[in-house]
């Protein structure tokens, strides 16, 4: 039996979303995006301007995950990561963090963020091994379900300090609740 090809990370593109949006009512039927928000994401992700990169994973002319991330200054948000269920656990998702973590440091990002549903072990493994640390709570916020979300943050400073705001005890960001505790 022979090894699968290795999935071919490139830039995703307007044809890819209905193809997108199978995989992510798939894996998310819950909360999947619409077609709607794939469309938007992509119009900010090409051009001089761009504060978006989404890419897709593609193996035999297959799309079997794709990934996004927001910039915005020095802040990156991770908006969505995916990976069709027979390749989990393979390390295709650690290949899509990392060409995310590549476009952050393109974007000359400090600091990159995420949500990450709190019953999702499997991905918060990932993105700890990554080195995102948990930071907070957002009670309710994936819907309909009212499942809470992990907000994970990772600093990307070269010199690996803090930067501000990543003190222990310090207040989390604006609609979290804090992980740490006093004591």
């Amino acid at each position: 039996m022979t090894e699968p090809a290795t999935p071919r990370l490139r830039e995703m593109r307007w044809w890819d979303i209905d193809p997108v949006l199978e995989l992510e009512k798939g894996l998310f039927p819950e909360d999947a995006w619409s077609r709607g928000m794939f469309w938007s994401e992509l119009a900010h992700s090409r051009g001089a301007e761009a504060t978006r990169r989404y890419v897709v994973a593609e193996t035999g002319g297959r799309i079997v995950g794709y990934a996004g991330l927001a910039a915005q200054g020095e802040l990156a948000d991770i908006q969505t990561i995916a990976v069709t269920r027979d390749l989990q656990g393979t390390g295709l998702g650690g290949l899509l963090l990392a060409e995310l973590l590549r476009a952050a440091t393109a974007f000359e990002c400090t600091e990159v963020m995420l949500e990450c549903r709190v019953d999702n072990v499997r991905a918060q493994k990932l993105y700890e091994r990554f080195g995102f640390t948990p930071i907070g709570f957002r009670r309710g916020y994936y819907q309909p379900g009212n499942v809470d979300a992990l907000v994970m943050r990772l600093t990307t400073e070269p010199d690996g300090g803090s930067v501000p705001g990543s003190v222990p005890g310090s207040t989390p960001e604006q609609g979290t609740e804090s992980t740490e505790s006093n004591g």
